[in-house]
């Protein structure tokens, strides 16, 4: 089982969005039972909050649920537990590597990492723009889990 963490500032927008978004593919593909996935944020002001309205309804949009969702913070327990930490985002990599202690498994990236044009996912909070974070979410998703099957980790 391949465990994927999605992590962004807050846990309330680009990660859950993540999450979600990868959850429905991989039931589509029919391949879920291949991943654990969840996400988490590199704060604590949002721990317990559920997911943003705008990114729940952009979710909703693709008729994707998020329900239930709580914000939570990422640990340097987490770091163990996944073999896949997916950041929005480069300030979201240098918090991951404070917390984390470092990334000595190379377990960090982006999730933009794995596309043909690496780049940050811009905080939706600011721009406001909900549904170009799932548009760069779907480019990234397509392109990690292609990298997946090329590596031969899943079917």
């Amino acid at each position: 089982m391949i465990k994927v963490l999605f992590v962004c500032l807050g846990n309330i927008c680009r990660s859950p969005m993540g999450e979600f978004m990868m959850k429905d593919k991989v039931l589509r593909e029919g391949i879920s039972e291949e991943f654990y996935i969840s996400s988490a944020g590199t704060s604590g002001e949002e721990e317990g909050n559920p997911v943003y309205p705008p990114a729940r309804e952009e979710l909703a949009k693709q008729g994707i649920s998020c329900s239930g969702k709580r914000a939570r913070k990422f640990t340097k327990a987490d770091y163990k537990e996944y073999d896949y930490i997916l950041a929005m985002e480069s300030r979201n990599v240098t918090d991951l590597l404070r917390i984390a202690g470092g990334d000595p498994d190379s377990k960090i990236f982006r999730i933009l990492d794995f596309t043909s044009f690496p780049r940050d996912i811009a905080d939706p909070w600011y721009t406001r723009n909900f549904t170009k974070t799932r548009e760069d979410l779907e480019e990234g998703l397509e392109s990690f889990l292609s990298y997946l099957k090329r590596e031969k980790k899943i079917k």
